[in-house]
Parts: C-alpha cells; sequence; structure tokens
C-alpha cells in the first residue's frame, strides 16, 4: 500500500491591515479588516456581547496589530475614527514609522 506524504497546511496569506470596520450586533462584536492589497477578513472578536465598545475597540486594534506582527513582522499604529452610527466605529491603520514600505522607484 502507498501512503501520501502529509502535505503541511500553509498558513493563509494575509494582506496588511489598513483599515478596521468594527459593529456592534445581537450576536455579539463583528470585525471587518481591510488590507493594503485590496483583500478584507470577516469574523467576530472573542469578547462577550455585553463589552464596553471602548474595550472592544482596543480589543480589535490588538488583534489587527498582532495580526500584522505575527504575518508581516511589521508594526501598525490604529486609529478610530468618530463614530458614524453608535454601534459601528471604523478605524484607520498604518504602518509604524520604522517599517514604512519604500516609495516605488526608490532604493531601500
Amino acid at each position: 500500500m502507498v501512503r501520501r506524504k502529509k502535505e503541511k497546511k500553509k498558513r493563509p496569506v494575509w494582506g496588511i491591515p489598513k483599515g478596521i470596520v468594527l459593529l456592534a450586533t445581537p450576536e455579539g462584536w463583528r470585525t471587518s479588516v481591510l488590507t493594503m492589497e485590496g483583500g478584507m477578513l470577516c469574523g467576530r472578536l472573542d469578547i462577550p456581547i455585553n463589552t464596553d465598545p471602548q474595550d472592544a475597540r482596543a480589543a480589535a486594534a490588538v488583534m489587527v496589530t498582532e495580526l500584522a506582527r505575527d504575518f508581516h513582522d511589521t508594526g501598525v499604529e490604529v486609529t478610530w475614527d468618530p463614530p458614524p452610527q453608535p454601534w459601528s466605529w471604523t478605524a484607520q491603520v498604518t504602518l509604524t514609522a520604522e517599517n514604512e514600505l519604500p516609495s516605488p522607484g526608490t532604493e531601500g
């Protein structure tokens, strides 16, 4: 009997985060992470439904910061925008100064 080699599953290639959408829903806190490459990662935060919005924003920021560090070895900073609705928040995610991508046409 011939056995197949077990293939190691590769980690998905997530894009570098550039924005966050955080929504309070009856089922819990939902997130969408927008990437510089044009992709979107959707999911939920693993926090209780009755978590204070400020704590939920902090948890989302930590999640995105860790995603950037773990998958891209880069640091990011999360800046929350004023909320357009009482149940919806958005944030801008920027690379920290030491991690900024070089401009096209420059060497670095």
